[in-house]
């Protein structure tokens, strides 16, 4: 079974993305700040795509009861996002404090859809932490307990 990311939350990571980029071609402190978030938000991104976004396809499936035996392989992906939940997190910090530097140089800058858009990615993160991330954990805590019985 392939295991997807709701489209919803794909299409919010390639606006973010395409948002980035953008702001790295600007000149300046903004440039170079945003360069600095995509070094660290890069590759923090490719694994929440690899392991902890693509659980929360099943979640439609889940909530009409519907769970089959092709769904056990959520719970390699489940594991090691419990694994690598604390290195997540520390990695939210450091984009955080990135993203906090972008904001400020984009207000010296008076250039605010950039500051509007570290704090947009700040909430991103922040929503990631809060909804996300435990929802992805507990979708493989109840595929286990329901391939149990």
């Amino acid at each position: 079974m392939e295991f997807k990311i709701p489209q919803p939350l794909k299409l919010e990571h390639e606006e973010l993305h395409t948002e980035l980029i953008k702001a790295t071609k600007e000149g300046g402190e903004i440039g170079e700040s945003a360069k600095a978030v995509a070094k660290v938000l890069h590759p923090h991104f490719v694994k929440e795509e690899e392991y902890a976004l693509p659980l929360l396809g099943l979640l439609p499936l889940l909530a009409e009861g519907r769970v089959t035996l092709e769904m056990k392989g959520v719970l390699t992906m489940t594991n090691r996002l419990k694994v690598e939940l604390p290195q997540m997190l520390k990695e939210h910090k450091a984009i955080v404090a990135e993203l906090e530097k972008l904001t400020d140089a984009a207000r010296k800058e008076n250039k605010m859809e950039y500051a509007r858009f570290a704090e947009k990615l700040i909430l991103h993160a922040k929503s990631e932490e809060e909804v996300l991330y435990p929802t992805a954990i507990l979708i493989g805590e109840y595929v286990k307990l329901k391939l149990k019985k």
